[in-house]
């Protein structure tokens, strides 16, 4: 086999494209990645990893300020925001050497440049001085992933109006800052901010934020954030945009008419956009609908040997499902049977504080599908485990089908959420039941209790509440 042949070649070193690189190598194929910035892509890049950090350093920064509360007195604090977004950074140039070292450990070749199909075994990779070269292979796998949308009538010019990026390393803080769009990208950032001393207004299109959560998390999180001194603004749309002055004029349009709000800045964290444009698609004769490539079950697409994952196809932009989409796929690739991914049991995890994690049906949902529910909530106010630790806001609140127990899904806001929604995960990938949740022992104190808690109110047998 020649140095430029593969049996698989990646097109994007993001959490699917390099899942699935190692998956395939693992799998006995001689693998080469290509990617036109750095491996890990978005997520371990820009995204996922040093948001992460940056929000445990706005959440140091909280627990600092309320010490009092734990008996312990602080004084003196400052945030030092070129040292937070510093750290960040790091975190995420940590993470991106992690993943070279994986690419050694697993005999994979990483090809720097910008690829292109030329067929459907053959890829053009255009190097940054310029040059051209052709690789090829039995088979192909685009994972080129998204980027954040832009507005027609609200440009990002990286200064005044900025996406996720610029928001995560700017080089002086903002004193006042507008974020349009209340989906993950959003609140965390709106979190960060705030916690950090910048004035925070949120501006939803939507009559809520968090719009696709359950309700009851959407009051929660608003309830919350107007006590940490945000103004929240719901059914608003940005009509324009003015970065005319010193700062930014913002027209907003709501339900009582006109405003115009003023700050140094604006975050637009209004969706993503695929990464589809000149990667040869149309050259090939790849399908696409809406702006996603269209694929089967173990994403094929319509052109023999050319295969996308993640953020390019149907399903939801996230990085855990672009890595289960690329195992699934090169498994497939190598003669094994891999079920189909449950797309309802994907679970949505947002990482401000209070922290935000769900997955499968919302209660309206639930009953929009004709099921006949049992509801049960439990609230951290009356959980021992965060009494103790001075984190009592939130809730868990769990959905189950009255007449067969299956789990429809469960709807968490409070702290280590996220790392609590994988019980929910799990039983429901198993199948259980209401009943056996219910039956199963949880430790005492922690938070999990709340899971049990939340399950005996469904079922008339909540204890502590």
């Amino acid at each position: 086999m020649s140095a430029t042949h593969y049996d698989l070649l990646v097109l994007g070193a993001g959490p699917g494209g390099y899942v699935a690189a190692i998956r395939a190598s693992q799998l006995g194929m001689k693998v080469g990645v290509i990617e036109k910035e750095a491996l890990g892509g978005i997520c371990l890049n820009w995204g996922c990893i040093p948001t992460k950090a940056l929000l445990k350093s706005a959440q140091v920064f909280e627990y600092i300020q309320h010490a009092q509360d734990y008996g312990i007195q602080v004084k003196g604090a400052e945030a030092d925001f070129d040292a937070v977004v510093k750290r960040s950074r790091g975190v995420a140039n940590g993470m991106s050497k992690g993943i070279e070292f994986l690419f050694k450990k697993n005999k994979i070749d990483k090809i720097f440049g910008f690829g292109k199909l030329k067929t459907n075994t053959s890829l053009e990779v255009t190097a940054q001085d310029g040059s051209k070269q052709t690789y090829t292979a039995k088979n192909i796998i685009i994972a080129t992933g998204g980027r954040a949308r832009e507005l027609p009538h609200v440009k990002v010019d990286g200064k005044k109006v900025i996406e996720y990026r610029k928001a995560m390393s700017l080089e002086k803080q903002p004193k006042k800052m507008i974020v349009m769009g209340s989906g993950a990208i959003g609140v965390e950032f709106a979190y960060f901010y705030q916690t950090m001393g910048t004035e925070v207004t949120i501006v939803e299109y939507l009559p809520r934020i968090v719009p696709n959560e359950d309700e009851d998390v959407s009051k929660e999180l608003e309830r919350h954030y107007k006590k940490l001194g945000m103004k929240i603004m719901t059914s608003a749309e940005v009509t324009a945009v003015d970065t005319a002055g010193t700062g930014v004029k913002v027209k907003v349009k709501t339900k009582k008419g006109e405003e115009v709000l003023e700050a140094d800045v604006v975050l637009s964290a209004v969706g993503i956009a695929t990464n589809l444009e000149g990667i040869g698609l149309e050259q090939v004769g790849v399908k696409t609908e809406k702006g996603k490539i269209l694929v089967d079950d173990f994403y094929a697409t319509n052109v023999p040997n050319v295969y996308a994952i993640g953020d390019i196809v149907h399903g939801p932009a996230l990085a855990h499902v672009a890595s289960a989409e690329g195992i699934i796929c090169v498994e497939k690739l190598a003669g094994h049977h891999p079920e189909p991914l449950n797309y309802g049991n994907i679970p949505g995890c947002t990482y401000c504080s209070p922290e935000i994690a769900s997955v499968g049906y919302t209660e309206k949902q639930a009953k929009e599908a004709g099921y006949e529910v049992k509801v049960g909530k439990f609230p951290f106010s009356a959980s021992g485990k965060a009494s103790a630790a001075g984190v009592k806001n939130g809730f868990v609140k769990v959905i189950y089908d009255a007449k067969y127990g299956e789990w429809l899904g469960a709807h968490m806001i409070g702290a280590n959420v996220t790392e609590m929604i994988a019980e929910v995960v799990v039983a429901r990938k198993l199948e259980t039941t209401g009943e056996e949740v219910l039956k199963s022992v949880h430790p005492h104190p922690t938070m999990s209790e709340a899971i049990m808690e939340a399950t005996a109110d469904a079922y008339g047998e909540v204890i502590h509440m």
